[in-house]
């Protein structure tokens, strides 16, 4: 079997560049998000420091007013350092508007950000700073700040898309294992490999599920391939004699070597009859494979239909040397009354078969709750416990049936027949101590 190839092939590369492209996709995301309000948080920040800035020049400006109770351009000095150290430039002005001092570069920064704030004196308003920001100071701050804050966020991100890979094609592996496993299995199983299972997987819960349904899967065709070859060879040792009988029977007549004699051409048509009911069986396992059966439901006592079939066999049972035991309660269910007493005539006929003369078979009808309970129990030779879970299988005949006539499909017809009515039939047996078949059908 080729073995699988690692890491899942094309589906798992697919699989995980999928997952990496939702996590680049994450990342990305959240880096945009963060960068925008982080740099709108900055932005938000150095304005509030640059208003505290202007405020602080205007105190600054107040202070040298109070000096002289005048403006004199020669006190504002302290003012004019105090801008440039934060990266300003600045302009003062009395309080009817005329310019009382300007710094060097104010006039330069005219396109830049401008704050005003009021100059006060005690006795009221004596006048108004400008400042506007050139790139250094706080500017050269609020620059520093954003490319440190979106260094960060892109290595973060990086690292972010290096985990999301690892984990990406750690869980691809994972998930595609076993998928690319039962890929294999498969193909092996279409090129005749029929001993080709997945086996034990380690994955999740529904792959493990999948896996072992896949493996039940081909065990059951195995088994069913194995009951068809069976099928085969059962029918074809069937059809041996009888054939074998007619051929030999109408060359006899046909030779003159025998006289068609009442007792001649009725064996012939015994034969012809046996043909007959081997050819209506497997009829009758095709029509159990339609599903529904295309049933006539409708209301009938379970308890008289197994009567109706009992009566029918009491001449065979006595044949055989065996006793019916019948014990009937009525109870009503919804069935077709023609397959249902088919039915249960498979079940006496089956345990019919198997008693040896001096045998009982015991036919049982009860309710219980919401249910009707057929019990069909004989004092036959049993069935061996490895077969028992076999005897509901199409064309399944055990060693004890080896030496009868029959396709084996009896009880596969039953159980076909008790699905459809809805409910479900079971073998309890033990050998040397008898079987037994319930049936139980929901009660109407």
């Amino acid at each position: 079997m080729t073995k699988p190839p690692p890491g899942g092939g094309a589906i798992g590369a697919r699989l995980a560049l999928a997952f990496l492209a939702v996590a680049l996709a994450a990342v990305a995301l959240l880096a945009i998000l963060t960068a925008v309000l982080a740099a709108a948080d900055v932005r938000s920040l150095v304005y509030r420091q640059r208003a505290d800035v202007t405020q602080a020049v205007a105190v600054a400006a107040a202070a040298a007013w109070e000096q002289n109770r005048a403006w004199v351009a020669g006190d504002l000095g302290p003012v004019l350092d105090l801008a440039r150290r934060t990266g300003a430039e600045v302009q003062v002005r009395d309080s009817s508007g005329r310019v009382v001092v300007t710094s060097a570069g104010f006039a330069a920064q005219s396109g830049a950000e401008q704050h005003s704030a009021e100059v006060r004196a005690p006795t009221g308003p004596v006048g108004t700073v400008l400042t506007r920001f050139t790139g250094a100071g706080l500017a050269s701050a609020d620059h520093a700040l954003q490319a440190a804050l979106l260094r960060a966020i892109a290595s973060a991100a990086g690292l972010a898309a290096l985990l999301a890979l690892v984990v990406a094609v750690a869980v691809a592996r994972r998930i595609t294992g076993p998928i690319t496993r039962l890929i294999t299995v498969t193909r092996a199983m279409a090129r005749g490999e029929r001993s080709a299972r997945v086996g034990p997987v380690r994955a999740t819960g529904e792959l493990r599920e999948l896996a072992t349904a896949f493996d039940r899967m081909a065990d059951t065709l195995d088994r069913q391939e194995q009951l068809r070859r069976d099928l085969v060879a059962d029918v074809a040792h069937e059809l041996r004699t009888p054939i074998a009988i007619l051929q030999a029977g109408h060359e006899a007549l046909l030779d003159g070597v025998a006289e068609p004699t009442p007792a001649e051409l009725e064996s012939l048509r015994d034969e012809v009859l046996r043909l007959g009911r081997m050819v209506g069986d497997l009829q009758e396992l095709a029509a159990a494979d339609a599903a529904a059966l295309q049933l006539t439901l409708v209301e009938c006592d379970l308890a008289e239909v197994a009567g109706d079939a009992a009566g029918s066999l009491a001449g065979r049972f006595d044949a055989a040397g065996l006793t019916l035991r019948r014990e009937l309660q009525p109870v009503v269910v919804r069935a077709d009354r023609r397959r249902l007493r088919q039915l249960v005539t498979n079940l006496l006929t089956n345990a019919l078969k198997f008693t040896a003369p001096g045998g009982t078979v015991t036919v049982l009808v009860r309710p219980a709750g919401t249910t009707a309970v057929l019990t069909v129990i004989d004092t036959g030779a049993g069935i061996p416990a490895d077969e028992l879970p076999h005897i509901f299988d199409r064309f399944w005949r055990g060693r004890q049936a080896a030496q009868t006539s029959g396709t084996g499909i009896g009880l596969a017809i039953a159980a076909e027949l008790a699905r459809a009515h809805g409910g479900e039939l079971e073998a309890r047996s033990e050998p040397s101590h008898g079987t037994t078949m319930t049936l139980r059908l929901p009660a109407g």
